[in-house]
C-alpha cells in the first residue's frame, strides 16, 4: 500500500508553507478585504465614491529570471517581480490595484524556500497598496525538477469609467517622459541565461547574479500620486518586446497591430537622453546583438507616460521628487514607423 506522501507529495509541508504565507499575507491587509487566506475565495469589496467602477486585471509570470534564483539559491526578490509584472501593466490604464492572487508550483515543497517565494509576493503588494488575497501552492512530483519552482499571479485594479487612460488623449507633440527601470527587470532572461553562466562572477562590486536579480521596479505609488497632478495622456510599461512592441500600445490605433499609414502617431525617442544600466554593456560584450537590445529589453527606461508639452517639466520633477527618475527621452509626431531614434 502506498499514501499520498509515499507518491511525492508532502501535505505536512504544505501546511508549514500555508501558515507561512499567512504571516506574509497580513501585512497587505487594506480596507476592502472581507477574509484571510485559508476560504475557497478572497472576498473584497469596491472601494466607495466611484461613479462607474471598472475592473482592470492582469496576469503575468518572472519566466526564466527564476532559474538564477534557484542557482544562488536567492529567493526573496522574485516574488516582487511577479506583482510587478501585473500591477505596472493595469497601472497603465490608470487602474489602482486592490489585491492580489499567487500560483506557485514545484516538484517538492519546501516550506521555507515557498514561504520566502511568498514573502516576496507580499512586499510587492506592500510597494503597490494591494491585499495578497490568496493563491494556489501545487507540488507535482515528477512534473517539475526537486529545487525548482514556477511562480505567477494576478492583479486586480480598479478605475473610474471616465479616467481610464487608452490613449485616446495622445496628440502629435506631446512629451515622452521615461522612468528610470532597476535594471534588467524580468523580461529577456532566456537570452541572458546564455551569455552568463557564471552567476557569481564579479560585476559592479558584487556577484552578477545579483545584479541579475535585482527586483522589476513597481511605479504603482509614483504614477498614482501623479496623475493627480497632471492629466497623463498615455503609458507603457517596457516589459517584453522592449521598446518597439510595447510603446505602440499605448495608441488607440494598436501600434505593430494595427493598419499602417502616414498620418497615424508614432513615438521618436531622443538616443542619448537618459542613463543606460551598464548591465546591459555588459550583455553586449558577451555576446548579445547591439541592434536588437531595444527589441527585447527595457535599456534602463520601465516605463513611459505621454503629457501635454506644457505638463513635461512638472511631470519629470514631481517623480523626481518622488524619488522615481525621470527623463524627458522624446516626443509624439507622425509617420508609418511605430518608433524611430533621432
Amino acid at each position: 500500500m502506498i499514501d499520498y506522501r509515499q507518491s511525492g507529495v508532502d501535505v505536512e509541508e504544505g501546511y508549514k508553507a500555508v501558515d507561512n504565507y499567512k504571516t506574509s499575507a497580513k501585512r497587505t491587509m487594506i480596507p476592502g478585504v472581507l477574509n484571510g487566506l485559508g476560504s475557497f475565495a478572497g472576498m473584497f469589496q469596491l472601494p466607495p465614491g466611484y461613479k462607474e467602477p471598472v475592473i482592470v486585471s492582469g496576469t503575468d509570470g518572472v519566466g526564466t529570471k527564476l532559474d538564477i534564483a534557484f542557482a544562488m539559491k536567492k529567493y526573496d526578490t522574485v516574488g516582487i517581480d511577479c506583482v510587478a509584472m501585473c500591477v505596472n501593466d493595469i497601472l497603465c490604464h490608470g487602474a489602482k490595484p486592490l489585491f492580489f492572487l499567487d500560483y506557485l508550483a514545484c516538484g517538492k515543497l519546501d516550506a521555507e524556500v515557498a514561504g520566502t517565494l511568498v514573502k516576496g509576493v507580499a512586499e510587492g503588494c506592500l510597494q503597490s497598496n494591494a491585499a495578497l488575497m490568496g493563491g494556489e501552492t501545487a507540488e507535482m512530483p515528477g512534473f517539475y525538477d526537486a529545487g525548482k519552482y514556477d511562480i505567477a499571479g494576478f492583479a486586480v485594479g480598479v478605475a473610474e469609467k471616465a479616467d481610464i487612460i487608452d490613449g485616446s488623449k495622445i496628440r502629435e507633440g506631446d512629451v515622452l517622459v521615461g522612468l528610470a527601470s532597476s535594471g534588467v527587470h524580468s523580461n529577456g532572461f532566456s537570452l541572458v541565461r546564455k551569455l552568463v553562466t557564471d552567476y557569481y562572477e564579479p560585476f559592479g562590486g558584487k556577484p552578477i547574479g545579483e545584479t541579475l536579480l535585482e527586483p522589476t521596479r513597481i511605479y504603482v505609488k509614483p504614477i498614482l500620486a501623479l496623475l493627480e497632478q497632471v492629466d497623463v495622456h498615455g503609458m507603457v510599461h517596457i516589459t517584453g518586446g522592449g521598446f518597439y512592441e510595447n510603446i505602440p500600445r499605448m495608441y488607440t490605433h494598436g501600434g505593430v497591430h494595427g493598419e499602417k499609414n502616414e498620418a497615424r502617431l508614432v513615438s521618436i525617442l531622443k538616443s542619448g537622453s537618459w542613463p543606460v544600466p551598464p548591465i546591459f554593456a555588459e550583455l553586449v560584450r558577451r555576446g548579445a546583438n547591439p541592434d536588437r537590445m531595444y527589441n527585447t529589453y527595457n535599456m534602463g527606461i520601465g516605463y513611459i507616460c505621454a503629457v501635454s508639452k506644457e505638463d513635461a517639466a512638472k511631470t519629470i520633477d514631481f517623480l523626481n521628487g518622488q524619488g522615481f527618475p525621470a527623463y524627458e527621452i522624446g516626443r509624439v509626431g507622425t509617420g508609418s514607423t511605430d518608433v524611430l531614434f533621432e
